[in-house]
């Protein structure tokens, strides 16, 4: 390894033994990986269908996704094309098996689990900018933890901190119930998680000089070209969380500001405000009273003269009766 930057380092063959699957004790550390994903992928599954973060969180302790991933990146690093192929087989087949446990689990469900109904999936399918700044940071902590031997109990801290194995269960009940675009939103937030630790994890090992035995300039340059393909990669799932990010942003302000409409629309009257909903292609405003109702056409113009566009805004009026109990004795 290269230069100190404090904290005491493991070495190469350490690092090595830590998550590539060679060796005299590959059949063991594979076996292993199976069993904890197999598991870890059912009990996301179960968390997911039941909408429990407990249980997820619990799976989140358990997935070994993030050994194989970097794998990818000390075999990109030490120019390992053999464990690099290897890896990336593991991270590719043990995200499908995963998918296709949770299809599977979704099975079991009367209900679809779609992210309108469930906390899990809603928190899973609409990925923005804030998730892979979250991810990068992830990244990072997992990263120095596999080089320093001091900050290694980080680990589980890392694995809750980093969602893998969830959004692949989201996946695969997303697919049981016909919602192919939550399937994506969750796809893509799996894709930035990798991305983030792949693209960390190269610049960490850069900064505390892990390469190869045969550093020289030839071999110096494939990192090099990696990282370049990584970042790009991360440009890439960027573009579609940026897009994200300024959607929710925009329907986040305009709910709010007819929010603000409504209420001074309602002010006065017995009539008040039960929320503003975002629907597919709509908003709604849900208010609730004693008849006579308040204009709709009023509060059409109110929201005209602050700036908000009516079209695809509507209002649902939940009638209510006060019935004094006592006076029917």
């Amino acid at each position: 390894m290269g230069p100190r930057l404090g904290g005491e380092r493991n070495t190469v063959e350490h690092v090595r033994s830590a998550v590539f699957f060679e060796g005299p004790n590959a059949a063991q550390k594979l076996s292993r990986f199976w069993i904890l994903l197999v598991l870890s992928g059912v009990i996301a599954a179960a968390g997911v269908v039941a909408d429990s973060t407990a249980t997820v969180i619990g799976a989140m302790i358990v997935a070994p996704m993030m050994i194989p991933i970097q794998g990818i990146v000390v075999a990109t690093v030490l120019g390992d094309r053999v464990a690099l192929g290897r890896s990336v087989t593991l991270v590719v087949t043990g995200a499908l098996a995963a998918v296709a446990i949770a299809y599977l689990i979704g099975l079991l469900s009367v209900n679809e689990i779609v992210a309108a109904t469930n906390t899990q999936v809603s928190a899973r399918v609409n990925p923005k900018l804030i998730d892979m700044l979250a991810a990068l940071g992830t990244g990072v902590v997992g990263s120095i933890a596999l080089v320093r031997q001091d900050i290694s109990d980080t680990l589980p801290g890392v694995a809750i901190a980093i969602s893998l194995v969830p959004p692949l269960s989201v996946i695969g009940v997303s697919l049981e119930s016909g919602a192919y675009a939550e399937a994506g939103g969750a796809a893509l937030l799996f894709l930035a998680n990798v991305a983030a630790i792949l693209l960390t994890g190269i610049v960490v090992m850069g900064v505390y000089g892990v390469h190869g035995p045969d550093a020289d300039a030839v071999s110096a340059r494939r990192p090099r070209r990696a990282l370049l393909s990584i970042i790009a990669m991360v440009i890439a799932i960027g573009i579609p969380l940026s897009v994200a990010t300024v959607a929710s942003t925009t329907a986040a302000l305009r709910i709010d500001k007819v929010q603000q409409v409504a209420d001074d629309w309602l002010s006065g009257t017995e009539w008040e405000l039960l929320g503003v909903d975002a629907e597919v292609d709509s908003l709604r405003v849900r208010v609730t009273g004693q008849y006579p109702a308040p204009s709709s056409e009023e509060l059409a113009h109110d929201l005209t003269q602050a700036g908000i566009d009516v079209g695809g805004v509507e209002v649902e009026f939940v009638p209510s009766t006060i019935v004094d109990l006592g006076a029917l004795e």
